[in-house]
């Protein structure tokens, strides 16, 4: 078991221009991270090759590794044209994997902002086929690198583990799992252990995060918060300070026998650096605690 931060823990300070993606390298080197995930929000590299090898050279430098990469992308278009230009798309962000040395791919299958008639399980089977053939073609073009390509359980139609169970099922291939995120079954009003024991069995990689959930009746005031697709009062949180049962669901993961990265994203009030340095210490001591 490996842990390790995702780039957008950080993503306050690369907005700001307080850090590069290459500082944010040596910053997971220096604060006990064991890998990096790159998400493409504050810097870009598909369209940078320079900088994309310079990020390769400088993980190797650092001994960090690069454990995947996540990018938004949409299947649902109006029109053959528009798919095949975002199929075209994301086959570009898999060659840059790739150019990285990287083996490991999530993509998205509907946009991330969805009306609420889109969220509907209606909406979801009527476009299914959309996104997995999407996915399929994806993954078959990621094969050929040695790559696997996931879904998150990420973006409301797609959030619920029976969902991305259908998704995973419809595309059938060997190399398309799943980004198994602890904390974002609450977006759609799953009990996380709940959807963490359902999906365990699909995951190739599991990111790990922590909210504070408060009633949708209850309205908490200022700050971050966002609702769930039902209501409910949502913040992300600092991992093990928040009110995810982050012990009971390591030892789900523990007992499901993965090994793997297990990558720390912070999305909430606090300055990210330091939030990001208190997370990956806990996600660390509470892993050895279980």
């Amino acid at each position: 078991m490996k842990v390790g931060l995702s780039t957008y823990s950080l993503l306050p300070a690369l907005k700001a221009g307080d850090m590069s993606v290459l500082d944010v390298v040596e910053w997971i080197a220096g604060n006990g991270g064991e890998h990096m995930e790159i998400v493409p929000y504050g810097f870009t590299l598909v369209d940078q090759p320079e900088l994309a090898d310079a990020v390769r050279e400088k993980a190797k430098e650092a001994g960090v590794e690069l454990s995947n990469y996540s990018m938004p992308a949409n299947f649902v278009q109006d029109g053959e044209d528009a798919f095949q230009a975002e199929v075209a798309r994301v086959k570009d962000h898999v060659d840059l994997v790739n150019r990285l040395g990287m083996k490991h791919m999530r993509h998205d299958v509907t946009a991330f902002t969805l009306p609420p008639e889109s969220m509907t399980i209606q909406w979801f089977e009527e476009n299914l086929h959309h996104m997995a053939r999407g996915s399929r073609l994806i993954a078959d073009y990621a094969a050929a690198y040695g790559i696997t390509t996931t879904i998150e359980n990420h973006g409301f139609s797609v959030q619920a583990s029976d969902r991305v169970q259908r998704v995973l099922h419809e595309v059938n291939r060997p190399n398309f799992k799943t980004t198994l995120d602890v904390g974002n079954f609450l977006c759609v009003d799953e009990n996380p252990l709940i959807g963490v024991s359902r999906n365990l069995p699909y995951a190739s990689l599991i990111h790990i995060k922590d909210f504070y959930i408060r009633p949708s009746d209850e309205s908490p005031g200022g700050g971050d918060w966002f609702k769930s697709a039902h209501g409910t009062y949502l913040r992300g949180a600092i991992a093990g300070h928040g009110d995810l049962d982050l012990r009971r669901i390591f030892r789900l993961i523990k007992q499901s026998g993965y090994d793997g990265y297990l990558t720390v994203e912070f999305e909430g009030m606090e300055e990210c650096r330091m939030a990001s340095r208190i997370a990956m210490d806990n996600v660390k001591r509470l892993w050895q605690e279980i």
